[in-house]
């Protein structure tokens, strides 16, 4: 029995407000680094963190600056294929085009990634910081505000997946029709309940920034944020980080469609099958490739950190230190067990 179609809302606009060049895209990243930075900060306070609010203001900067270098950068130099940016490089960051403001439109999420981790291992470097330690924190923020950039592309119908008759499928209006001759499209349309009344029509695709939002974004945070006070070592959230967001995006890769002019960047057995349609299982998209790296340096970061001998997992700062240094009288003794006591519970609850 065919179902009722569910159309992309069509209340959503990319623009704020229509005729403004203020897009609800580039307000889902402020929402995103507001996200992050308050569950940063909440990581700092709990564990009485040696960082002041103007540090960890800092360290913000300097990962939002990294991350938007690396995300623009991966985007006009892996994603294009036109070469414009190789051959004008001063272009990927000029947001005007023929006269008029278009933004930066492109950012590629591994890009960002590596990028924010270089500039947070900088930070550190810097400010006489323990990467592993602020590493740990700014991975687990990371990824709950992520969501807020899936929705950003959800809103601007953009990243969609494959065609498909599963009720979770929805038509996109940018979506590009497909030939209504093919026998597999009159097949999906027929599942889907869609009409054809011409030479080409518009199917329903998988939802695959809400995909990507729901497993890259709130799941990987539910995850690491549960870890956050019972990892085994210092560095361990940040290769967990790295290995989890890798596995979920090269599984939801199957669901989405590659960039039509890049296609599968490497095949295993050679396919002709329409990228619309199907994703075989030994054909990788550019994501893929790069999620497989992610995989690859999470799980070299948790060897190696994971055998280092300054790896003390968790630590609240200022209690060991006035541990060490108060010298107690019989009635300080006293307080000072019971002080000990509620410590102990703190850890207890920490771990």
């Amino acid at each position: 029995m065919p179902f009722l179609v569910v159309n992309f809302p069509s209340w959503l606009s990319p623009e704020i407000i229509p005729g403004l060049p203020v897009r609800w895209y580039g307000l889902m990243y402020v929402f995103a680094f507001m996200t992050a930075y308050f569950v940063y900060r909440k990581q700092v306070k709990e564990r009485n963190f040696p960082m002041s609010d103007d540090e960890l203001y800092s360290l913000f900067v300097w990962g939002i600056i990294g991350l938007l270098l690396g995300a623009r950068l991966f985007s006009t130099l892996i994603y294009e294929t036109s070469n414009i940016y190789r051959q004008q490089p001063w272009l990927i960051f000029w947001p005007f085009r023929n006269g008029r403001f278009t933004g930066l439109q492109g950012m590629s999420y591994h890009g960002g990634a590596f990028g924010g981790l270089l500039a947070v291992v900088i930070y550190a470097k810097v400010k006489k910081f323990s990467f592993r330690e602020i590493g740990d924190m700014f991975a687990t923020a990371i990824p709950l505000g992520f969501t807020f950039g899936r929705i950003g592309n959800f809103i601007n119908a953009e990243l969609y997946g494959r065609a498909t008759s599963s009720p979770l499928g929805m038509i996109f209006p940018n979506a590009a029709p497909l030939p209504s001759a093919e026998s597999w499209v009159a097949e999906i349309a027929q599942k889907a309940g869609v009409e054809i009344t011409g030479a080409m029509v518009n199917l329903p695709r998988h939802p695959s920034q809400l995909y990507e939002a729901l497993f890259e974004g709130i799941v990987l945070w539910a995850v690491l944020w549960f870890f956050r006070n019972k990892k085994p070592f210092k560095g361990f959230q940040v290769g967990l980080y790295f290995l989890g967001y890798g596995i979920i995006r090269f599984i939801i890769e199957y669901f989405r469609e590659p960039d039509r002019d890049l296609g599968y960047r490497f095949e295993i057995v050679k396919t002709s099958l329409p990228t619309a349609y199907a994703h075989p299982l030994l054909s990788f998209s550019t994501g893929q490739v790069l999620c497989f790296w992610m995989i690859v340096f999470g799980v070299t970061w948790l060897i190696i950190n994971s055998r280092l001998k300054d790896r003390e997992a968790i630590r609240v700062y200022g209690m060991e230190e006035d541990e060490k240094t108060h010298q107690p009288s019989q009635a300080d003794r006293e307080a000072a067990a019971k002080e000990r006591n509620q410590r102990r519970k703190l850890r207890k609850k920490l771990r």
